[in-house]
Order: structure tokens, then sequence, then C-alpha cells
């Protein structure tokens, strides 16, 4: 990435350099990211329906969303890159860290899914014309952002008329610095120590406050808490801790033209 790539970018080097000395243990469920595998099928449920609803497509088709462009934007590993590569997504990956899309890249190869990993921020693809998508995804990554105001924006203006970005972090109240930072990484040990800065974790009405200038609709928060009998993760009226936020931009969604069939010859 050029530096002067860099000085355009919200992205915070500390953090980039934290998630790349670890990069080589997403697909690990029993590892450092083991938090995030538990917390995978939550997330996933959530950008399917909110999908489903907005595009109007069906949920009983195996891949329901073929044909529809998605950005996802800090994709680390590429834990949601994946699933949503098979549910007929066109994905682009993209993240801050190397190591992240060397490891992301490395196991689409081995599974035989294609997916256009890019080391690259939401800054840069805005500025080199990228065209829109139907769908991003900015999952727990405006937290380790240095100016989330700016990245959320540039954000947003990547979304096509109509697309829709699902937004996920976690809210600066003192409950979520007893479970989310206290205990999660001091006490259950479930992730490294100065994964998060409390000071950093957004509320709702922040994140609706950064695009208030911006031609968009802000929908939530939805909450998601943990159930420690069952050991899983499910959505929730309680947004205290974790939760995620819909963003819609203004304009009237086109759905992309279906690919021209050949006609086979007569003869």
């Amino acid at each position: 990435m050029t530096s002067q790539a860099q000085a355009r970018s919200s992205i915070d080097p500390a953090e980039v350099e934290r998630f790349s000395k670890i990069a080589a243990e997403w697909w690990d469920p029993k590892g450092k990211f083991a938090p995030l595998h538990k917390f995978n099928p939550v997330r996933l449920g959530f950008i399917r329906d909110q999908a489903l609803h907005r595009f109007g497509r069906d949920g009983a088709a195996r891949r329901p969303f073929e044909g529809l462009r998605l950005l996802d934007i800090g994709c680390g590993g590429g834990l949601l890159s994946e699933p949503m590569t098979r549910l007929g997504f066109q994905v682009v990956g993209v993240d801050a860290a190397e190591r992240n899309i060397g490891t992301a890249s490395a196991h689409a190869a081995e599974v035989g899914l294609t997916i256009d990993y890019r080391c690259t921020t939401a800054e840069d693809l805005l500025a080199a014309g990228e065209p829109g998508f139907d769908l991003i995804l900015n999952m727990e990554v405006v937290e380790h952002v240095a100016d989330p105001g700016e990245y959320l924006r540039s954000c947003a203006r990547l979304l096509k008329p109509g697309g829709l970005m699902i937004v996920a972090t976690l809210k600066r109240t003192l409950k979520a610095l007893a479970l989310a930072k206290v205990g999660a990484e001091y006490v259950l040990r479930w992730l490294p120590v100065g994964t998060h800065d409390w000071s950093r974790f957004l509320k709702p009405d922040e994140i609706r406050g950064f695009l208030a200038g911006e031609p968009v609709v802000v929908d939530g928060p939805f909450g998601v808490v943990f159930e420690p009998l069952t050991g899983r993760w499910k959505q929730s009226h309680d947004a205290d801790v974790n939760y995620m936020m819909t963003v819609v931009r203004d304009g009237v969604w086109e759905a992309p033209a279906k690919p021209k069939r050949s006609r086979k010859s007569s003869k």
C-alpha cells in the first residue's frame, strides 16, 4: 500500500499490526478467533434475512443472491466472505493487513471458492472509482479505525442506490466494559488482551451522527447476546453490548440484468 493511500485512509496501523500477528489462526475454531467462529451463525442469519428482504430474493433457493455484488470490508481471514460466496454473491473482500489477505486467499483456494481479495481500504476503493455494491458488510471493524466517521461515510458512498450496508460493533456502556473488555479478555480469555479499546466503542446515535449528511436511512440497533447455558449467540432486544445497524442508500435498487443465454443451433 502506498504512503499516499495510507494518508487517505482511516486505518489505524497499530490495529492492523495487532491482527496481522495472529493472521494464521483465522480458520482455527479453537484458536484466538474462536469467539468469531461462535459468533458467525447469528451474524450470517441476520445478514441473510436482511438481504432476502431488501432484495426480494427467494430464501428457498440454493444461491439466492446470484449476481449481486458484496463488499466484505475488514474481511480478515474470510469467515464471512466464504459463506456469502456460497450464497451466490460476487464477493470482494478487503483488508488493510496483507497477511489477512494471504490467509483468506489461501483458504478460499483450498475449498475451491473464487473470491476477489484485495489489500486496500474503503477510501482507496472510493477514490479508484470502484463500481457500487448491493451489500456491504461492515462487521466489527468501525471500533478499530482511527476516524470512524470518515470510514463509515466512505463505505456508505460505495453502496449502489438502494443498496444495503450492515454495521456491527460494540456499544460504549459500563456493561460492555465489564463483559466485552474485562470479562472477554481478562477473565474468560476469549480474546487476546488488548483486542478492544473500550473508549472506541460506539453508541448507535454516534453512528447515525456520522452518517447524518449522507443520503441514507439508518435503522437499529439490533442487539445480539450470548447465552451461557447453550454457548450460543442470539438476536435480542438487548443492545447494551453487541449490536448491528442497517444502512440503506437512497434511490431505487435495480436488480442486475440476467446474462443472456445463447440459443442452441437448430442444426
